[in-house]
């Protein structure tokens, strides 16, 4: 566990930092390996997924059940602005929407799925019951440095990575991410936040081509929750499966140190390069 100082330096240092205005700068902690110029897509995920979280609450709806993100174009290190919208809310469900904006583009476009908690008795011994636990645990896994780095200041540093089970970029590989540094300045992250900022790495930690000779780029994520994330730890146990007709799909089990907490999906692009 992490003291109160460590913790104000943690937060000190972030991704975004909001303007006045309502929009945010965006910092060097979140470019991405590919382009010195673009952001890697966990960061501004985990940004809409914080404007969400607070448009359900203010609902009265604690749980986020699902979050999907469509990625229209490359998202750059620049200011970027967030409009969400409640397009739908009941009494126990709520369809909220968020825009990514930047530079009078629309880049990203998000939905979410809330939902009101509530104390519900299931029966013991339930098909799939308990949920499974992680691989192994984070402070049994190994430290790992991010493959692709820039030489520069990026989400290699944002986040810290073991490896759970597997082999980076071979295969199914199990990793857990820790954030270093606060999503936005001066806040401790949300649950849906950790999650968000680590999910979109599936399809890279479980590569199953070459980066040399094939691209596999995701323009979507869907995250789907059992519960909120408990603890600083998430863990992505990621597969990618390649299709016939240039496609593929990662797909990953989630968990925190208490056990399974969801799944994510991403739709790949392959290509030869």
């Amino acid at each position: 566990m992490r003291n109160l100082t460590e913790e104000a330096s943690t937060w000190a240092l972030s991704a975004y930092r909001p303007r006045a205005d309502g929009t945010f700068d965006s910092t060097e902690l979140t470019r991405g390996p590919w382009d010195a110029g673009h952001q890697h897509a966990g960061p501004p995920i985990a940004l809409a997924a914080r404007s969400l979280v607070a448009a359900a609450r203010a609902l009265g709806m604690l749980h986020v059940a699902r979050l999907t993100a469509s990625v229209w174009r490359p998202i750059p290190i620049a200011p970027l602005k967030l409009e969400t919208a409640t397009d739908y809310a009941g009494r126990n469900v709520a369809h909220l929407s968020a825009r990514l904006v930047s530079g009078g583009r629309e880049l990203a476009r998000f939905t979410a799925l809330a939902q009101r908690e509530a104390e519900v008795q299931v029966p013991d011994a339930l098909a799939g019951h308990p949920p499974p636990q992680a691989p192994a645990n984070p402070e049994a896994s190994p430290g790992i440095e991010f493959p692709h780095r820039t030489g520069v200041t990026g989400y290699h540093d944002l986040v810290e990575m073991r490896t759970a089970e597997g082999t980076l970029l071979r295969g199914p590989c199990a990793i857990w991410f820790r954030l270093r540094h606060a999503l936005v300045e001066d806040e401790a992250p949300s649950a849906l936040e950790r999650v968000a900022v680590a999910a979109d790495s599936g399809n890279g930690i479980s590569a199953v081509l070459d980066f040399r000779h094939y691209t596999f780029v995701n323009s979507d994520l869907t995250i789907n929750l059992l519960r909120p994330a408990r603890g600083e730890w998430v863990c992505i146990d990621a597969r990618t499966f390649i299709g016939p007709a240039g496609g593929g799909l990662a797909e990953a089990r989630i968990f925190d140190a208490a056990g399974l907490i969801g799944r994510s999906t991403q739709s790949l692009l392959v290509r030869p390069r």
